[in-house]
């Protein structure tokens, strides 16, 4: 069997520039990066903002080929939105989040800026993926917010919104994979965040799963960020989750 590309993206959740750096460097750098991708959120984006993108996540470690997932949950008027996906798009970002829940017009904003932006900058054009239900939610959580549904039949109407809308995948617990693959067709992109190796806490993630169990079930990337780069050994994490989510050629 072909050896799979590496789907594990490191979630890095800090607004220490110097240690992001320095961990970015080790996991993803040269020769050859132990996960297959780097995700900065919005606590990082908002300490360092840009500038603190290229310093952290620079050209020569991203000419590795790890991906780079800017994570910002972008939610707002359509006009609102589509200006933050051109006030980033020369970040070259691989994906950028968008909450589904901000209805089709947002949605259809967002995608059609990415489109142009890329074409005038000459740039990969960032995949734009949904936010559905954020895995620190359960169906109790749903309720106090009005929406009585079970997460999953929520995610599912997220998901299908976001597809119809042109958008190219969308974040979902591990618990939803099946669903989604069944209902959004073998090219979206689920970005899996709820996940954590064998043997290690589930901190505030209410539907977590293992990086074989996702893997198994289609998940196209695995968020992890905790067992890394908390890890003595981040690197040695990093490849240690990838290995158990299939990939030997580390």
């Amino acid at each position: 069997m072909k050896n799979p590309a590496n789907p594990v993206y490191c979630g890095i959740d800090t607004t220490e520039l110097e240690g992001a750096a320095r961990l970015i460097q080790s996991i993803a750098g040269a020769p050859k990066p132990a996960v297959g991708g780097i995700k900065l959120g919005l606590e990082f984006f908002l300490a360092h903002g840009a500038p603190g993108i290229r310093y952290a996540f620079p050209q020569p470690v991203r000419a590795t080929g790890v991906g780079f997932f800017l994570d910002l949950k972008l939610h707002d008027i359509p006009n609102t939105v589509a200006g933050g996906i051109r006030a980033v798009a020369d970040l070259a970002p691989t994906y950028i989040t968008i909450h589904a829940s901000g209805g089709r017009d947002m949605l259809k904003a967002a995608v059609d800026e990415a489109g142009v932006q890329a074409a005038k900058l000459n740039v990969p054009r960032a995949k734009l993926l949904g936010v559905t239900v954020l895995t620190s939610l359960d169906k109790s959580d749903l309720v106090a917010t009005g929406v009585n549904d079970e997460p999953s039949d929520q995610v599912l109407r997220l998901a299908s919104l976001a597809r119809a809308a042109g958008l190219d995948g969308c974040i979902c617990s591990p618990h939803e994979i099946a669903a989604l693959r069944k209902e959004c067709g073998s090219d979206f992109v689920l970005m899996v965040p709820g996940i954590r190796p064998v043997g290690s806490a589930s901190n505030d993630q209410k539907r977590a799963m293992t990086p074989r169990q996702a893997v198994d079930l289609g998940a196209t990337h695995l968020v992890v960020g905790r067992p890394i780069y908390q890890a003595a050994s981040p690197r040695g994490a990093a490849e240690a989750i990838a290995r158990e989510a299939g990939v030997n050629d580390l």
